[in-house]
């Protein structure tokens, strides 16, 4: 399995690539961010359709998927906290670990896409485009978070792994996050996912992401973006609907803003043939 040291972390990371052994070199390289307890592993059947033109490079951020932190570093990672702008020092680290020195295309998911609107305005000089898929601004309401925050504290504690092995269970896990069927397989790997993340990580990323403050410095952040950005939503998506992405795309007129027709959470996966056609319309537009 491989992995890279990057945030006192050994990060999984994978290459889908065509046509050549030397990644990074002979084409442009585009990176994958996956979502709150995910992993990189639902971004592959987008990277496969995408790598004739682009090196694919995906990874598992810190405490999700196959990057999960060792007793022996686990108190000094722990202490950096759960702010989404460290995932966003990780990626950079990763980066400079492969020895990627070049601009990258972005294009991130989720959670993760608010991990890469900081990577994008911390190190603006590595990002050609920049794709960010089921995001936007939120506004506080405070009875609505606590709320959530309540739900989430359990969630992530009744995560029992034998869940997995339920029939049913992946179709009822994943029924709120799409509105159209994906398959099988899929759903049991986001299943299996969200059972092996790290529990301090997955709790302490649901107060960051989803809080007062970020509701407050996100605006400012998607502001500041100075690269070409496209903004893709799901119609229908109930975890990020598509009007606060709309308000998110308002902000900055770099911002393209697109709407998946009949799509939910996972547009890429639940149509990925017009989420395709959006997303390699926006790459190959002209400088």
């Amino acid at each position: 399995m491989p992995q890279v040291r990057a945030g006192s972390v050994d990060h999984y990371y994978e290459w889908i690539i065509d046509g050549h052994d030397n990644p990074g070199v002979e084409k442009p390289v585009l990176v994958f961010v996956h979502g709150w307890a995910g992993s990189s592993r639902y971004w592959r059947s987008t990277a496969q359709a995408l790598k004739e033109r682009f090196d694919c490079l995906l990874y598992d951020m810190r405490g999700f998927g196959r990057s999960q932190l060792t007793v022996r570093d686990r108190a000094m990672i722990l202490s950096r906290g759960y702010q989404l702008s460290t995932f966003a020092d990780d990626l950079a680290e990763l980066l400079d670990a492969l020895g990627l020195s070049q601009r990258v295309y972005l294009n991130a998911h989720s959670m993760g896409a608010s991990v890469a609107v900081f990577f994008l305005n911390r190190y603006r000089d590595r990002v050609e485009r920049a794709i960010l898929t089921c995001n936007g601004i939120f506004e506080y309401d405070q009875a609505a978070f606590e709320a959530f925050y309540r739900f989430g504290r359990y969630v992530v504690m009744f995560r029992p792994q034998w869940l997995v092995q339920i029939p049913l269970a992946p179709r009822v896990f994943m029924s709120r996050f799409l509105h159209q069927p994906i398959p099988a397989a899929e759903r049991r790997s986001f299943l299996q996912d969200f059972l092996d993340a790290d529990f301090d990580i997955a709790l302490g990323t649901i107060f960051t992401s989803v809080s007062k403050e970020a509701t407050e410095v996100m605006p400012m952040e998607f502001q500041q973006l100075a690269m070409p950005t496209l903004l893709v939503s799901g119609e229908f998506d109930k975890i990020t609907p598509a009007n606060l992405g709309e308000k998110a795309a308002a902000l900055n007129p770099l911002i393209q803003y697109c709407v998946i027709a009949r799509t939910g959470h996972f547009p890429m996966l639940e149509d990925s043939e017009t989420y395709l056609q959006a997303v390699t319309s926006f790459l190959s537009q002209s400088p």
